[in-house]
């Protein structure tokens, strides 16, 4: 069995055919030159950049960050040991970067994209590009021909994500027409719902509703409550009819931190289905297999190689392989540093990897689930300029 995952791989070590032996993997990071980065913003997402370049010094370095406030910046440079400014005009014209990250809140995140579009900067962009849909246009029309802009759409290339697609597009489980997605809000959560099924700008049809029930209160991006807390969870729910193909998306923000709550995916063809981590299909009409997605980490159980993720076998066959052996990030940092990888590609000439029309059709379908939920009504997507890129 060949297991290829071109569409979300570019030349980041995504794709694997089966190769227990990975040393194509590490030749490759071995080869390359390093890359330096400038970041837009210094806030939570942005410390993920600093720690992919701190643990990848050879092929990632940050050349100057921007932050509004001067005291902050100086708190950066203390902290991390990159060069940081409050003086936007200064780090624009030093310019000590190849590309730019754009890591600031999505009200504002595409006036700077415009911004550096014009002064030719390459940017990578975190999601989402635009607040709305009218913001969505405007952005699109302004710089979406440029050949400047990528998006930072990392949910695909986390390890285990990366795994299903790869299995998915091989063709072992027929065509996928059903899949259910509880692994991501919004924009991510339809990310993956369109590349499980191999969608790219058709037309859905959503409805949708939200649950509200009790939970005790996990932990948030500042660590765990001070005490035991019984909070509201909102599970958000919505299904996606694109022609003959159809999702359920189910989300509640608790999963990103909850220990209780998990994440859910189930991808459905006419000869097989993957239920989480289980792989089960049809070899013949009479013969029914079932594989494992196995996750594969270095230095457990007193082995002393170090810690880190290897890669993701189903059965025998490698189907995923980490393309940075040897360092030690989370599944989210190695997705992002993928992203890094083909955004320095991309800088110089190379291929797209999630262009600005991807990312604005993720969001646009995003918000109108949320209109859908809102209001409980049936809303329609209609095609957008963006669609014919």
């Amino acid at each position: 069995m060949k297991w290829n995952d071109d569409s979300t791989a570019g030349k980041s070590g995504e794709s694997w055919s089966g190769n227990a032996n990975g040393n194509a993997n590490a030749n490759e990071q071995g080869s390359r030159k390093k890359t330096t980065f400038g970041i837009l913003g210094g806030g939570w997402r942005a410390e993920f950049y600093l720690r992919i370049a701190k643990a990848l010094p050879d092929e990632f370095e940050v050349g100057e960050i921007w932050v509004r406030d001067e005291a902050k910046a100086r708190d950066l440079e203390a902290r991390w040991g990159v060069k940081a400014t409050a003086d936007l005009e200064g780090f624009l014209g030093r310019r000590a970067f190849s590309f730019a990250v754009l890591s600031l809140t999505r009200n504002v995140a595409a006036a700077y994209i415009e911004r550096l579009v014009k002064l030719g900067i390459p940017v990578l962009t975190e999601t989402p590009p635009a607040e709305s849909l009218e913001g969505l246009l405007r952005l699109y029309d302004r710089v979406g021909p440029s050949g400047r802009v990528q998006v930072a759409e990392q949910f695909i290339r986390q390890p285990m994500h990366a795994a299903r697609l790869a299995v998915a597009r091989s063709g072992l489980l027929g065509g996928v027409s059903h899949v259910q997605v509880s692994a991501g809000h919004g924009y991510h959560g339809i990310s993956l719902i369109r590349h499980l099924l191999g969608i790219g700008f058709e037309d859905a049809e959503i409805r949708g509703e939200q649950i509200v029930s009790p939970l005790i209160q996990g932990p948030n991006r500042h660590g765990l409550p001070p005490q035991e807390v019984l909070t509201d969870s909102r599970q958000d729910l919505a299904l996606l009819r694109f022609g003959g193909r159809t999702a359920l998306y189910d989300f509640t923000y608790d999963q990103y931190f909850s220990r209780i709550r998990g994440h859910r995916v189930l991808i459905r063809g006419h000869r097989g289905e993957i239920d989480g981590r289980e792989v089960r299909f049809l070899r013949d009409y009479r013969t029914p297999v079932a594989l494992e997605l196995r996750r594969v980490d270095a230095g457990q159980d007193g082995t002393l190689e170090g810690y880190y993720h290897e890669g993701v076998l189903c059965g025998s066959d490698w189907v995923y392989r980490n393309p940075f052996p040897g360092a030690r990030l989370s599944d989210e940092e190695i997705a992002m540093a993928v992203c890094l990888r083909n955004m320095a590609d991309y800088a110089h000439g190379g291929p797209s990897f999630y262009s600005l029309a991807e990312a604005s059709q993720d969001q646009y379908l995003s918000l109108l689930m949320a209109e859908a939920i809102q209001t409980g009504r049936t809303v329609v997507s209609v095609r957008q300029p963006w669609a014919a890129t």
